[in-house]
């Protein structure tokens, strides 16, 4: 499309803006965008309309139909009552959870969310304040509902905000439902079709009970009781980032016996400003920095921050000079999943029907820890709808210790179904504990399963690229990738090349399988002779596109760990300029 041809079709779509059905802030915003002499931020605004996706909406802030507002929120809402009036219609009532993070707007877009439930005839019980997304799938279940809505952009910057949707058993919507939830919400045509009057008779808030439920439900995970008698004053500094944490996880920590939390008190204020960082998200350095300080100040033992809404976990400990290292989203699955196992098998519980979930960009040293132990383990695609996907397919046959994912996501539970950072936060603490009362720091742990499963170190780059032009870039380098597949990389032959959107493995030869999967997606991955592993996909929910990197380097005693880590950085350099990211 020219841009003058661009401009029309967004003028028109921002003009309908200007009705007397779109309030009076909306309407002023608008008429800014559409008198201004740049016209940049119109077309962002209106270029095409903010879609309610298999995970539900995220976006920025503001007004315009590709903007996150009490429209694009009352829409989704609408067409998702509207198909659980129809897939639900005979039940007496239907029941939904909703919740929200400390966002700016999160209350505003919460409260009508929950006002145009009850005005379809839902049931709605509806969090007194913000909450740990893992709780609100928690909620789901243990309330008996159909859904829930959790208006949350995770870790992304302020400026964004987001809506989760849930479906019965807790986890975030797949297919079938997503589909049709789609198509109903693509049915709303206009404002006038939400119903944004509620009903209040069917609003019931909930708050504490539902905590002190969900928190002994954590409690009932742990495995080592009595090590945290013997080591209940581990110093632990954790960091909530201004985000819902700071209203569970330092009690969750002290249910299960420690007594020396140690606060970051800047950062335990609420805010959707996250008025320390410049990005609230616990994976960067840069957002853990103050907990880092802290640490160093009062000798921690361990740190530890959850991302805004508490679904994510950072953790960061002392290596083997005393300094302090941010651990990553791999290596945090892979300890907690080797202490789960190993504890399980220490207790005697391991009976041969166990299973883990990890994705298929998360590390492959985990497969080896399961194998050890005669554990099944089953690879799945990214985001943890898909986890709880495989959970509800083996939950009556098998029993489930564990799943995550490589971006700091961890379930150790199956009355929750969605990334949990308030029980992985505990058992994290619990395996610290663990790990020192076999006379070891949580380096030595680390470097132990290296030496057992062998070194791994796992990058991951994401190129951002934002706007309709990025999105188009994105587009080229995934079709470039697929036409010209790299013949090798850092210096080793890719063997296999699977692609998820074609359901196909190709060998080296040429000979190709198919890959068995519930549904396609838009990911490339390519294997090496020398075990690297090189994925490549597409965000679904931010402008950008993800290079997942995992190199392999043989480790033969503990004291390699330092030079196994500079081996395996050199040829995550190799892979960067080979890939030019």
């Amino acid at each position: 499309m020219e841009n003058q041809d661009l401009l029309k079709e967004v003028t028109a779509k921002a003009q309908v803006w200007l009705g007397p059905a779109y309030d009076e802030e909306s309407r002023a915003e608008v008429k800014r965008m559409l008198d201004a002499e740049d016209k940049t931020d119109l077309i962002e605004s209106f270029y095409r309309d903010l879609e309610f996706g298999t995970g539900g909406l995220r976006g920025i802030m503001g007004a315009g139909s590709n903007r996150m507002n009490i429209y694009t929120v009352g829409a989704a809402t609408q067409g998702l009552a509207n198909y659980l009036k129809e897939n639900f219609k005979d039940l007496p009532q239907i029941k939904v959870v909703v919740g929200h993070d400390v966002r700016n707007n999160s209350r505003k877009f919460a409260e009508i969310v929950a006002d145009i439930f009850s005005a379809n005839g839902i049931k709605v019980y509806l969090f007194d304040s913000f909450r740990p997304t893992p709780e609100l799938s928690y909620a789901i279940r243990h309330l008996g509902c159909q859904s829930g809505v959790n208006i949350t952009a995770s870790h992304n910057p302020k400026i964004y905000n987001g809506y989760k949707a849930y479906w019965e058993d807790g986890a975030q919507i797949i297919a079938p439902h997503d589909v049709n939830i789609i198509d109903h919400v693509n049915r709303i045509k206009g404002v006038e079709e939400i119903k944004f009057q509620g009903n209040k008779e069917l609003i019931e808030i909930i708050g504490e009970k539902i905590d002190a439920d969900y928190l002994e439900a954590i409690k009932g995970l742990s495995l080592s009781p009595d090590v945290i008698e013997k080591y209940k004053d581990l110093k632990i500094v954790y960091t909530p980032i201004h985000g819902t944490g700071v209203k569970l996880i330092p009690d969750s920590l002290r249910n299960y016996g420690f007594t020396n939390i140690i606060h970051v008190d800047e950062q335990d204020v609420p805010s959707g400003e996250f008025p320390t960082v410049d990005s609230p998200n616990p994976e960067n350095p840069s957002a853990m920095a103050m907990a880092i300080a802290k640490a160093k100040e009062v000798n921690a033992d361990i740190v530890m921050a959850s991302d805004p809404d508490a679904d994510r976990i950072g953790c960061v400990i002392r290596d083997n000079n005393g300094e302090y290292v941010l651990l990553n989203g791999n290596q945090i699955v892979m300890i907690l999943l080797n202490y789960i196992i190993t504890r399980n098998k220490e207790l005697g519980r391991l009976k041969g029907n166990e299973f883990i979930v990890k994705t298929i960009v998360t590390t492959e040293t985990i497969k080896a820890i399961a194998e050890k132990w005669g554990v099944k383990m089953f690879d799945c695609y990214t985001g943890f709808k898909w986890i709880a996907a495989v959970m509800r397919d083996n939950e009556d046959v098998m029993r489930y210790l564990g799943g995550g994912e490589e971006s700091y996501g961890f379930l150790a539970e199956t009355f929750a179904r969605d990334k949990d950072a308030v029980s992985a936060i505990s058992l994290m603490a619990e395996a610290c504990a663990w790990a020192k009362d076999k006379g070891m720091d949580f380096q030595g742990m680390l470097a132990d399963i290296y030496l057992n499963y062998g070194f791994s170190r796992e990058v991951g780059v994401s190129v951002v690229r934002p706007g309709k032009s990025g999105a188009e870039e994105i587009q080229a380098m995934m079709k470039e990738f697929r036409a010209n597949p790299p013949k090798s990389l850092a210096g080793s032959p890719v063997e296999v090349v699977k692609d998820y959107e074609a359901l196909t493995l190709t060998h080296a030869d040429g000979s190709v399988e198919k890959i068995d999967m519930p549904v396609t997606s838009n990911v490339l991955q390519f294997f090496t002779a020398d075990g690297s592993k090189i994925s490549i996909r597409p965000s679904g929910t931010e402008p950008k596109i993800k290079f997942y990197m995992e190199v392999k380097v043989p480790m033969e005693k503990v004291e390699d760990y330092n030079k196994c880590g500079e081996l395996a950085d050199a040829k995550i350099e190799a892979l960067k300029k080979d890939l030019k990211i």
